[in-house]
């Protein structure tokens, strides 16, 4: 791009004299890594992009569903089955096609972490599980790199910046200063069993894309050490300062190779002993000695008409489990999560007299697969 056109593209952002053509420059020699294209990623990805950061990465493995559009808005109906990632990064090219898009179609993980994020100035995290965010977390740790997260359920967001020193936080804040260790199975819901109200995350998304715009060019007061949670339904701010913990610190892997070795799924308890994969899950679920057991709350859909079964929400299996005569009990709820604790309850109520399983990733797993 000339000179002439890089002035008209981002003129509007260049007259801002706390900005200037210093700030687009330094927005041009940045490098920025979105790790999840997602509800959050989307908006972010878009506005990154429309700004003119120099060079963007993409990380997701996921593919579009109809569930997403109501949320993602990069995608339409026609990237439905197709990769997430690899269809951002198209459609951001055509938005900006004087940026480098860099894809990385598929699941960060232990073994890729570190080389992938270390190509990249700043990070932001943009998935909905707790494994990712402790992984993404430690990694920037390793690698001394700032993270922007993001987070969203139902009508709240949260945000915040990790791992970033300045004059004010001469000893950043990371994520485990938040949650030294993950909540309960049923404690914090993801969206995709909680819900989320579609604007919410272009709210936060956006705002993690401002936050990053700050970060680079030094204008204005990033998010460090704090956490900032948001309302929608009464668009209300709640801000906290977070309070860095020594012993936090403790916890995150020393080196690379403990990094490759620390089992994220078993520390955030994603992975259960009482698991049913879904074709043993279709083989036995009209056996008659069976009992299938709902664990979601009231009202979560979808509803279920595919087999018989019963409905139990978590919460009432707490207060009182109710007797059941089968000797195979199955439960299941939205993504596994909440099933793998109401198996843990009903096995220690049970002893070895039944066996009992929890559907592996939940309704939505089974009748996406099936």
């Amino acid at each position: 791009m000339s000179k002439l056109a890089e002035n008209e593209r981002y003129q509007r952002q260049i007259s801002l004299k706390e900005l200037g053509e210093n700030g687009q420059q330094k927005l041009k020699n940045s490098k920025v890594l979105v790790v999840g294209a997602g509800g959050l990623g989307c908006p972010t990805l878009l506005y990154l992009a429309g700004a003119g950061i120099g060079h963007i990465g993409i990380v997701d493995f996921d593919v579009v569903s109809l569930s997403n559009l109501h949320r993602q808005v990069l995608f339409s109906v026609h990237d439905i089955g197709l990769s997430k990632s690899l269809r951002a990064g198209d459609i951001l090219g055509k938005l900006n096609p004087d940026i480098e898009i860099e894809v990385f179609n598929q699941k960060l993980d232990n073994s890729n972490a570190l080389e992938i994020l270390a190509g990249f100035d700043i990070i932001l995290d943009g998935t909905d599980n707790f494994a990712s965010r402790y992984l993404i977390n430690d990694a920037c740790v390793l690698l001394n790199k700032t993270l922007v997260y993001g987070a969203i359920s139902r009508f709240e967001g949260q945000l915040a910046v990790f791992n970033k020193a300045s004059t004010s936080a001469k000893i950043p804040a990371n994520y485990r200063d938040l949650f030294p260790l993950p909540p309960a199975d049923d404690e914090v819901l993801n969206c995709e069993e909680a819900g989320v109200i579609g604007v919410l995350p272009g709210i936060i998304g956006t705002m993690m894309a401002n936050e990053t715009i700050k970060l680079i060019t030094g204008i204005g007061e990033p998010l460090l050490n704090r956490l900032l949670t948001y309302n929608s339904l009464n668009n209300r701010f709640f801000e906290i300062e977070l309070v860095v913990m020594p012993e936090t610190t403790k916890m995150i892997p020393k080196n690379a190779d403990s990094f490759k070795t620390f089992n994220y799924n078993w520390f955030c308890n994603i992975n259960s002993n009482f698991e049913l994969k879904h074709k043993d899950f279709e083989r036995i679920m009209n056996e008659q000695d069976i009992q299938i057991v709902d664990v979601r709350e009231q009202g979560e859909e979808p509803l279920i008409n595919d087999f018989k079964h019963i409905h139990i929400p978590l919460s009432h299996l707490k207060e009182q489990i109710p007797d059941m005569d089968a000797q195979t009990i199955v439960l299941f709820c939205q993504s596994g999560k909440r099933s793998a604790s109401a198996a843990e309850i009903l096995s220690k109520h049970y002893g070895q007299s039944r066996k009992i399983f929890s559907l592996k990733d939940g309704i939505a797993g089974w009748q996406k697969n099936k």
